[in-house]
């Protein structure tokens, strides 16, 4: 296995760089962009504002509510990326079966979805199972801070609230008096209206370039063309007790920007105990093994920094949102989407004319079929690191001496492993943002799933070793299903080794649907 993944690296790499030196060594020139008065609000929210001004933008702007899948691994259609069963636009070829169990005991167990466009942010974001729409008291059971990255009212509420925002309930912000849908991800997200400067409006950016010393006015527009993508598509967290404002987002960058230096940052960043001493950041308890767990979030600016195009200069914007010409005119256009959207490849073709679109479609591809491959690997033996720990914990047999020393570090190995796994599984780009970092992170994370297995049945004197032998779809199968009205069903958990384990949840009706509150009446009328 191991060879495997370390050949794919190799192979990888050597075809990244061949392909990065190649071209992308001018494709972000410091040209100095126009000066703009526009007239329009410093406060204003609305991207509807802008459409008369920059017509051209607006209008590719409003791409990204396309919903046609066009790529063999993404797309723009908000299929669960666990089921692999059913035809889109509920399930697709390409996805994660085991996402589920691995999550078991966290909200994102009971939905995680392929993102649409910037447009739906708000939309699919107040749609979602995550937030508990079911509860008594209307509350959603998750910080306000959830909504850092999904509109730029944000900014108002900062002034209004100020570090208090952070900690209250999410669903304290969810109705329509409080955030349209037209204040999603949009033009005022990283432009001043005014004057369509590139700005940053994320609190955890700003924190980051305080922290490491760094003037946004002193950055180079190119690296700017980054920045303001990075301001979400990032790996962050929510501060512990006593690490400063409550549940306030921040980056895990003080160590680096990999996997293992977002791992031993966290394990100092909980809670202070009792003693003043610090603890490991948990963001929940994993429901079967009771380990505890780190849900990694979308870490493609860490990922693709020092990757091939990121360390040749080349900006987010530069593929993502490629330049094109309009009456002779030069604009970026503002569809925030995949290059293999388009059957020229043509933004890819900016640095590499001398290639064929077929040819780079082909290469981007055999990147990401080699790297998919190796995130399946990494979640199956992930999830077999689960039970191994779930059937030492409940052993009553003979044990090892050092049976406890073991445990310790098989948990360990069982939360490390995951989060590597997570780190490229959250990633967007399927490896080929940076290939070689991404298959030696899963070759880490498989590595210690499996010492997590090992050390799980040596501490059982290898009692648990049957239980564990043969494929672990026999063993625990993927969880199919789940949400949280199933999980009122105490029929429907009972049927899965795993969600048996779930406490059953209170017999409850809808009190949201979307944006709007159901009001307790009708919530008894439908029970």
């Amino acid at each position: 296995m191991n060879k495997r993944l370390l050949r794919a690296g190799a192979l990888c790499c050597a075809f990244l760089g061949v392909w990065a030196l190649a071209g992308c060594n001018d494709v972000s020139s410091e040209l100095t962009p126009p000066t703009y008065k526009t007239g329009i609000a410093p406060t204003e929210l609305s991207s509807k504002a802008f459409a008369q001004r920059f017509p051209s933008q607006y209008a590719s702007y409003m791409k990204n509510n396309e919903s046609e899948i066009v790529t063999d691994y993404k797309g723009s259609i908000a299929f669960h990326k666990h089921n692999n069963f059913d035809p889109l636009p509920k399930g697709f070829k390409h996805t994660q079966p085991y996402l589920k169990n691995l999550w078991l005991g966290y909200p994102f167990m009971y939905e995680y979805n392929e993102p649409r466009g910037h447009t739906h942010a708000v939309e699919d974001f107040v749609n979602i199972d995550r937030l508990d729409s079911f509860s008594a008291d209307g509350k959603g059971h998750m910080p306000a801070t959830c909504w850092n990255c999904k509109t730029p009212r944000l900014m108002q509420w900062m002034e209004k609230y100020g570090d208090d925002f952070w900690s209250k309930d999410v669903n304290e912000f969810r109705g329509p008096e409080s955030v349209t849908m037209d204040e999603s991800i949009s033009c005022v997200t990283c432009h001043d209206p005014g004057t369509m400067e590139l700005r940053p409006y994320s609190e955890p950016l700003k924190d980051w370039l305080k922290r490491s010393g760094q003037d946004w006015n002193k950055i180079s527009r190119n690296e700017k063309r980054t920045l303001v993508c990075a301001q979400c598509h990032v790996e962050y967290y929510f501060t512990a007790k006593g690490r400063g404002p409550l549940l306030r987002p921040a980056f895990p960058w003080d160590l680096g920007k990999s996997a293992q230096a977002a791992y031993e940052y966290y394990k100092t960043r909980g809670p202070m105990d009792a003693n003043g001493k610090e603890t490991p950041f948990t963001d929940w308890v994993h429901a079967a093994s009771k380990v505890s767990m780190l849900k990694a979030q979308h870490p493609d600016y860490e990922t693709f920094h020092d990757g091939p195009h990121g360390a040749a200069g080349v900006s987010c914007a530069d593929c993502h949102m490629q330049y094109v010409r309009e009456d002779g005119k030069k604009v970026s256009s503002h569809w925030m989407t995949s290059p293999m959207k388009d059957k020229e490849m043509r933004a890819c073709r900016q640095c590499h004319a001398d290639k064929t679109p077929e040819y780079l479609r082909s290469r981007v591809l055999y990147i990401q079929d080699k790297v998919f491959a190796r995130l399946l690997e990494a979640e199956r033996i992930s999830v077999k690191a689960h039970e191994a720990v779930r059937l030492a914990n409940a052993w009553e047999g003979e044990k090892a001496e050092n049976y406890d020393a073991l445990m310790a570090e098989a948990r360990e190995m069982v939360r490390k492993g995951q989060f590597f796994w997570d780190y490229v599984s959250a990633e967007n780009s399927i490896g080929f943002h940076n290939p070689a970092k991404q298959l030696d992170t899963l070759m880490t994370s498989f590595e210690c799933s499996q010492k997590a297995v090992d050390l799980a049945t040596e501490a059982t004197r290898f009692g648990i070793a049957q239980s564990l032998a043969g494929e672990i779809e026999t063993i625990v199968p993927p969880i199919t299903h789940m949400s949280r009205e199933l999980q009122q069903d105490e029929e429907f958990l009972s049927k899965h080794p795993w969600t048996k384990l779930l406490p059953v949840m209170p017999k409850h009706g809808r009190t949201w649907k979307g944006q709007e509150r159901i009001k307790t009446k009708e919530v008894s009328a439908n029970n």
